[in-house]
């Protein structure tokens, strides 16, 4: 489930809102 929504905010981080919550999971 989490690795799931993780390749569903990466993905949609070409939108740009995507890119910054990647960023915030990126710090977990």
């Amino acid at each position: 489930m989490r690795l799931k929504d993780k390749v569903a905010l990466i993905t949609g981080a070409a939108s740009g809102i995507g890119k910054a919550t990647a960023l915030l999971f990126g710090q977990e």
